[in-house]
């Protein structure tokens, strides 16, 4: 099946007591274990509608396995903790989104795990691996600023190494890369983004081989991080739209980072689609869509940033991204605010800078409304 039929038809659970297309909700948080080999339990990760939905994500990023979670930080920690104990070393990019960030600073150390950040690329993250590392994450493109990274470099060194490679994959969306092909290891999704696309869901996946899956799942059964019914039918349901939503906002994104490169208040737009972007070559090499977010920095000279998102009425100024609606933040404040001033200095993350997640609206009307909110 080509990727939008896949989107619709993969994982479905049928009925046939009722005939019915959809899976149905199974609410029970009981359920009988004679003749079983195990139950359906919530927090054992089996349960029907959980099992819809791995298996459409599975079938759309190539995985033979995956594990759904509450969020997508319940996914990454737990990827990170399944493969990664006491003594051992994992290496990040610094580019990270800032919640991974700020899980690696505030708690690695306490469970007795090294680690080191470093730049988003082949070479500096080989540098920074030690003969203790077991685990190397990284993301692309960057959250915030789309910095396009060399997938199959990383997975060709990793695996060299017999390191396991995490890879974040929110920003793409399985519709526009799918790196477990690069040979990246384990792919993780903040589903609460565009999987589920309506900016109702709380949720994340992890998907990778099965032998990778089995760790993931015997770590999450300890921590718990599990979904619920209703949220896992909402999500399957959100899923069946998931490349005419990711295609639809993409192509949005690329004009308007168009428009926003050729404005005298913008002083720099962050798209891998723009050609002048350092990863543009690289994005249409590894990617079959450059997405649906883009950062820019506004020229603080001519234009307010607080005055140009008030002006904003179309686009709302809010937390999270990858809606059907188009939203915008300064990732100063809310998705970077737990890290340093100096953190976020050295990766580029500055007060001007904002984070624009493109929705599905006609794209002259979200060109009217930036124009108006830059005039001010």
């Amino acid at each position: 099946m080509k990727t939008d039929t896949r989107c619709v038809h993969s994982g479905s659970y049928f009925d046939k007591t009722t005939g019915g297309i959809n899976t149905p909700i199974f609410t029970s948080s009981a359920y009988d274990y004679l003749d079983r080999e195990e139950a359906p339990y919530p927090r054992y990760f089996n349960t029907v509608n959980q099992d819809a939905v791995v298996k459409k994500l599975c079938a759309l990023e190539g995985a033979a396995g995956g594990v759904l979670f509450s969020s997508g930080m319940a996914a990454m920690t737990t990827a990170i903790l399944a493969l990664a104990g006491a003594g051992d070393h994992v290496v990040l990019m610094d580019e990270l989104y800032g919640g991974t960030h700020a899980f690696a600073t505030d708690t690695l150390g306490r469970m007795g795990i090294g680690y080191a950040f470093t730049a988003g690329n082949a070479a500096a993250i080989a540098a920074a691996v030690s003969d203790r590392t077991r685990v190397i994450v990284i993301e692309s493109p960057t959250n915030p600023l789309l910095t396009v990274v060399d997938i199959a470099a990383v997975a060709r060194f990793a695996r060299s190494r017999g390191i396991t490679t995490i890879m974040d994959n929110t920003f793409a969306s399985p519709i526009n890369q799918t790196p477990l092909a690069l040979g990246i290891d384990i792919v993780v999704h903040s589903g609460t983004k565009y999987l589920g696309g309506h900016s109702d869901l709380c949720c994340g996946v992890a998907v990778s081989s099965q032998p990778n899956t089995e760790k993931i799942l015997h770590v999450a059964r300890h921590l718990g991080g599990s979904l619920n019914a209703a949220s896992c039918y909402l999500l399957e349901r959100s899923l069946k739209t998931l490349a005419l939503r990711v295609g639809h906002q993409t192509a949005n994104a690329r004009k308007i980072a168009e428009y926003l490169e050729g404005h005298a208040k913008v002083r720099r737009v962050f798209y891998p689609g723009l050609q002048s972007a350092s990863g543009h070559d690289l994005a249409r090499a590894q990617m079959t869509g450059f997405g649906a977010m883009l950062s820019f920095e506004l020229d603080s000279r001519q234009i307010q940033m607080d005055r140009f998102m008030r002006h904003l009425e179309l686009i709302r100024p809010a937390v999270s991204l990858g809606g059907v609606e188009t939203t915008i933040c300064a990732p100063v404040v809310t998705s970077h605010a737990k890290m340093t001033a100096e953190e976020r200095a050295r990766i580029g993350i500055t007060d001007d800078l904002l984070r624009l997640s493109v929705g599905i609206e006609d794209p002259e009307d979200l060109l009217d409304d930036l124009a108006r909110a830059l005039a001010g």
